[in-house]
């Protein structure tokens, strides 16, 4: 079994598995997770004070830690359980007509593309599938993908920092700029966004930017956000409706109000942002600038010890990798019965034979077979040469 990196240590992962997949769920290291458990003891030693008088301050002092982080205005910035809870809330809000289009990508995640179906469906708009080749040549090539499919009728564009299925890093600064140029609002799926790449959120002025934190900033499961533009908040309400939407004052006390008291939930995953983003800072002496870097030139060196062992060409440039790597498996690998939830069967014997988690699945929009991999703080370049190996005698 290969070992970790030396940051491994700061990690509580089964020392048994070869995690490859940080890119799914993420996997919060030991010191924030102890924070969560003192958060945790706080709330339940006197819930009615944590509740009313500890934890706001807390909750702002989060806020403002995140938005700090990614540039953004914290008056902005509101919490989500998720990603995909941002892209709902956004859709749910929005007044769509019939005849409207909203574009999405052909790499969209999945639930994020069904929240779109849903919407338009029910408003009777159009969703326009803007495809986009994997084997991208340039960054230019798919900002040109999604001009041309801008027509009068395009009401908005969901597009991603990094895309979930084949993780290829966007151009999204540019598609921003260029859609919101053609009046079309922009919906940022920032899922693989924060901790992953640097983010800048007054300077991308995107009307719309939901991501999550439990992934590349690793905090608890459970932690996301909504960043609303300001000439925007008056249009979007929380998915829950609760005491905040007849509090009285201005526009913005009212938004602060509806999206901060939703009712009774635990709010520790997002108080742990501040020290998330504090300790894995100081890992590295460079802190998070250095961090990302690392995390970015193994995810290279994974990328070229698949591509020897299937014989996978590159599908994009460099500057279109982040920390997450795609390779595309030969149409005819099918070793093994398919495990619980439908798990694809390569997927299985990696685990079951070699305890190795990475993502193998088929994606239908490409007809195609991919193979994904993670490159986080804590893995090495020896675990990517096993999964080779692993690769090798299983293909």
């Amino acid at each position: 079994m290969p070992s970790r990196s030396e940051f491994g240590r700061h990690w509580a992962l089964d020392p048994g598995t070869v995690f490859l997949n940080h890119g799914s769920f993420g996997a919060c290291p030991t010191a924030v997770l102890e924070e969560q458990a003192q958060l945790r003891a706080l709330l339940e030693s006197d819930p009615m004070a944590f509740f009313l008088e500890r934890g706001p301050p807390l909750w702002q002092r989060a806020i403002h830690s995140l938005s700090e982080f990614v540039g953004a205005d914290p008056a902005g910035m509101t919490f989500q359980v998720n990603a995909t809870a941002g892209v709902n809330t956004v859709l749910r809000s929005l007044d769509l007509r019939p005849g409207e289009e909203v574009l999405v990508s052909d790499h969209a995640y999945r639930a994020c593309h069904n929240a779109v179906d849903y919407a338009c469906a029910r408003a009777g708009a159009k969703v326009v599938v803007v495809p986009i080749p994997f084997s991208v040549e340039s960054a230019d090539q798919v900002v040109d993908a999604w001009l041309r499919a801008v027509t009068g009728r395009t009401r908005l564009a969901m597009i991603e920092t990094v895309t979930s299925p084949t993780g290829l890093r966007m151009p999204f600064e540019a598609l921003t700029r260029g859609l919101q140029a053609r009046g079309v609002d922009v919906l940022v799926d920032a899922a693989h966004g924060v901790g992953l790449l640097p983010l800048d959120l007054a300077t991308l002025d995107a009307a719309y930017i939901t991501g999550n934190c439990h992934k590349w900033l690793c905090t608890p499961k459970g932690s996301g956000f909504l960043h609303v533009r300001a000439d925007r908040r008056d249009r979007i309400q929380p998915l829950a409706i609760s005491h905040g939407y007849s509090t009285e004052g201005d526009a913005g006390t009212r938004f602060r109000q509806q999206f901060d008291w939703q009712g009774t939930m635990d709010p520790t995953p997002w108080l742990c942002i501040p020290k998330a983003i504090d300790h894995l800072g100081s890992l590295m002496p460079g802190g998070w600038d250095a961090l990302m870097a690392r995390n970015h030139a193994l995810a290279l060196q994974a990328r070229e010890i698949l591509a020897a062992v299937l014989g996978a060409d590159a599908v994009g440039p460099a500057s279109m990798i982040t920390a997450m790597v795609t390779a595309r498996l030969p149409a005819d690998t099918e070793p093994g019965p398919a495990a619980a939830f439908g798990t694809d069967p390569l997927q299985a014997v990696l685990y079951r034979q070699f305890r190795i988690q990475a993502v193998v699945f088929q994606w239908r929009p490409h007809a195609a077979r991919y193979l994904r991999v993670s490159a986080a703080l804590y893995n090495a370049e020896g675990e990517y040469r096993y999964l080779a190996r692993a690769l090798d005698s299983v293909l």
